[in-house]
């Protein structure tokens, strides 16, 4: 089994920053996928940011060249650096992982969210 642990929301001004963290543990072999995902009230879940384990990261196009996504492989450890943060990024973000565990299983996971309030 594998568990999530998000954190790093909260409530922060137009323009200032936030890190939010998803820290996996179980049996991990290895993370496939790690993705992170929000919602606003009354809209559909969109993906935010989509980090391989290269160099290779996609984001939407409203967060490019305001949000970062990283990892680390070592902690089972996804992090989104938030900067430049808007009112319209105010949702719940969820964390997304695919790992490949020690039995050789492929599973997929969601984060509990962590809500994410931007005031202007």
């Amino acid at each position: 089994q594998v568990q999530l642990a998000e954190s790093g929301g909260g409530l922060v001004q137009a323009g200032g920053s936030l890190r939010l963290s998803c820290a996996a543990s179980g049996s991990i072999f290895s993370i496939n996928v790690a993705s992170w995902y929000r919602q606003a009230p009354g809209k559909q879940r969109e993906l935010v940011a989509a980090c391989t384990s290269g160099s290779s990261t996609n984001y939407a196009d409203s967060v490019k060249g305001r949000f970062t996504c990283a990892r680390d492989n070592a902690e089972n450890t996804v992090y989104l650096q938030m900067n430049s943060l808007k009112p319209e990024d105010t949702a719940f973000y969820y964390c997304y992982l695919v790992v490949r565990t020690y039995a050789g299983t492929r599973e997929q996971y969601w984060g509990r969210g962590t809500q994410v309030t931007v005031s202007s």
